[in-house]
């Protein structure tokens, strides 16, 4: 199950931070911004090697670190591996991170369904699930922080990612309703609409990346806005201006601007 599965009893310092997919860019750069000697870091990520090179970095600031790689689109060892966590090392702070994009080969030509399917189980489905698992427990503990990490493709569909961006209009949405739902239980819930951040799978998308910040930057403001408990944080300014009008302009004016910005490139062409 686990990586590294020493348990330890939580001192009234410490808090614990649950981060999946913490060998990606943004997942890494916000564990690395959390370690500190008060932070029990609870990290997954498939890539055993590189996860451990994360471990290492955070263990090197004083943090204490558990490590998971199970696959969390696995039903039966996500929840095996929550109710562990639940009962033993229930998180502070739960930041569903871990995420993948697909895109369109060529114009007209849709994503395979298989590359459909997984996208929508890892983006959507892993978090509402990881929701499931543990906000009992946090309810009945009073307290508790969930992240959930949607993009600022979110605001309107893009054509060179539409179930990336399906994806990610959904778990936007899902967050924002469940924070009015939790809050009365002193549970806060935290949407992050991030632009383009370096990383191997933004380079991997097609089409122009405007205002692109480096994984570091975006993690210190995702964590300003996760300590103010912030219903919404959305970056950079310009391109999170710009992708909210072409949720709220006429649908015809919204797609002609998309295509005149060349946000309807597409793989092959």
């Amino acid at each position: 199950m686990s990586v590294d599965a020493t348990y330890s009893t939580k001192t009234p310092h410490t808090r614990r931070v649950l981060i999946t997919g913490a060998t990606g860019a943004i997942g890494g750069a916000l564990a690395k911004e959390y370690a500190s000697p008060q932070t029990h870091l609870i990290l997954h990520g498939r890539n055993t090697s590189a996860l451990e090179q994360v471990a290492s970095a955070c263990r090197e600031k004083g943090a204490q670190v558990t490590l998971s790689s199970i696959n969390l689109t696995d039903e039966e060892a996500l929840a095996q591996w929550l109710t562990t966590l639940r009962a033993e090392q229930l998180p502070d702070i739960v930041i569903a991170n871990a995420g993948k994009n697909t895109h369109p080969g060529q114009l007209g030509e849709l994503e395979p369904w298989a590359d459909v399917q997984a996208l929508l189980n890892i983006n959507l489905t892993t978090p509402i699930a990881m929701a499931q698992h543990l906000v009992p427990a946090m309810r009945a503990r009073g307290s508790g922080q969930l992240v959930f990490i949607s993009s600022l493709a979110g605001w309107h569909g893009l054509p060179s990612t539409p179930t990336y961006s399906a994806s990610k209009a959904g778990i936007k949405a899902y967050g924002e309703a469940l924070r009015g739902l939790l809050a009365p239980c002193g549970i806060g819930v935290t949407v992050v609409m991030p632009g383009y951040v370096t990383s191997p799978m933004c380079n991997a998308m097609p089409g122009p990346k405007p205002f692109e910040w480096p994984p570091e930057r975006a993690a210190k403001v995702i964590i300003r806005g996760i300590r103010a408990n912030r219903a919404r944080v959305s970056f950079p300014f310009p391109l999170n201006f710009g992708t909210w009008w072409l949720a709220v302009l006429p649908a015809g004016v919204s797609q002609w601007l998309i295509k005149r910005l060349g946000f309807d490139h597409v793989g092959g062409r």
